[in-house]
């Protein structure tokens, strides 16, 4: 029989989705475990049909107003709205999702799309929002700071590391992917914007305690040498001399193509939740092509980057998901529910 959906916990406060606030673990888990036998959510070891939900990046560096790449959307509200939506599907679908597994974004001072990668020929770094071409590049207008070398390659390694920035840009427009961009520092490991946003925390550990299981986190984004928008395989795996310098994350794909259904929502929809979909679609295409049924997108969950009077990347953002639908995945939206939804059956 098919798992109805629940009402929203008493103690969910959406007015709470721009803050950050501490989980009261040991009080939300014995409040988790009076919910299950109430409302007779059982152990997720029991599901009949195993459903995987992976919010991508829902930190305070993304979604909150005060964070340093807050994701506005075209609205200026979207991480904000896209949680509480977030949250409350979790709420009412908690016996019907066996695990949520949540990306972190996770960077260093000294990474190749940071401010201190960089200098031009006067010495100057650039400026966040600076985008960084393979011509740039070759004429010298940037360059890699001699600073940086130690820390990423070690000593000795400036020149190696010069030839190796030529070609990662080459690499990004030869593969048709964005251009290089030197964002704000975010999602820096060990400050405050790193953590998930205290409202999708809070949701995320309520339904562990429900279902007898661990949050399922996927850390990415700390290789110096590459981006890392995907959670399922950086920008560029190989160095112009063939070295690897990072390598797709096979467990974690493995993982994900073993659930019954994936469902994915996040921040941004332009960036990192659209390159892991992308990423996704192309195992699959490798693997069985009839897994693409099992993906489904909450577009009601996710925002593009959006700076105003800077760039704007909805149009990029609905392309995508646009041809992420042709390929066969299910876009859905959580107002829907489950029980709806095409293919699951639940």
């Amino acid at each position: 029989m098919a798992t109805r959906e629940l009402p929203v916990p008493s103690f969910f406060d959406p007015s709470a989705a721009d803050t950050m606030f501490q989980v009261k673990y040991q009080a939300l888990y014995k409040e988790g475990l009076a919910w299950a036998k109430a409302h007779g959510v059982k152990h997720a070891a029991t599901d009949r049909k195993r459903i995987c939900l992976m919010p991508i990046d829902c930190q305070n560096t993304f979604c909150l107003t005060s964070g340093e790449l807050f994701v506005g959307g075209r609205s200026g509200r979207g991480a904000i709205d896209d949680n509480v939506r977030l949250c409350e599907y979790i709420y009412r679908n908690l016996g019907h999702i066996s695990e949520i597994a949540p990306t972190l974004d996770t960077h260093f001072l000294i990474q190749i799309f940071h401010t201190p990668f960089w200098e031009d020929e006067d010495g100057n770094n650039p400026n966040p929002a600076t985008v960084i071409t393979d011509v740039d590049v070759e004429k010298g207008r940037w360059r890699v700071s001699p600073r940086v070398a130690h820390a990423t390659v070690g000593a000795g390694g400036y020149t190696w590391l010069q030839e190796y920035a030529q070609h990662y840009t080459r690499s990004l427009a030869k593969a048709g992917k964005y251009q290089l961009m030197v964002w704000p520092f975010h999602a820096m490991l060990g400050g405050l914007g790193h953590p998930l946003v205290s409202i999708v925390e809070q949701a995320v550990t309520f339904h562990a305690a429900c279902r007898g299981t661990n949050v399922g986190y996927e850390v990415k984004g700390g290789n110096p040498l590459t981006e890392n928008y995907s959670v399922l395989r950086p920008e560029v795996l190989d160095a112009h001399d063939g070295r690897a310098v990072a390598q797709k994350n096979a467990r974690f794909i493995r993982k994900l193509l073993q659930y019954d259904a994936v469902v994915i929502a996040g921040q941004a929809m332009s960036h990192c939740v659209a390159w892991t979909i992308d990423d996704l679609l192309n195992e699959i295409m490798t693997q069985d092509s009839a897994l693409v049924k099992k993906v489904y997108l909450l577009r009601d969950c996710t925002s593009p980057v959006v700076i105003p009077g800077v760039v704007d990347f909805t149009d990029d953002a609905n392309k995508a998901f646009d041809r992420f639908a042709n390929a066969g995945m299910h876009v859905v939206e959580t107002t829907t529910p489950m029980e709806a939804w095409p293919g699951l059956g639940l």
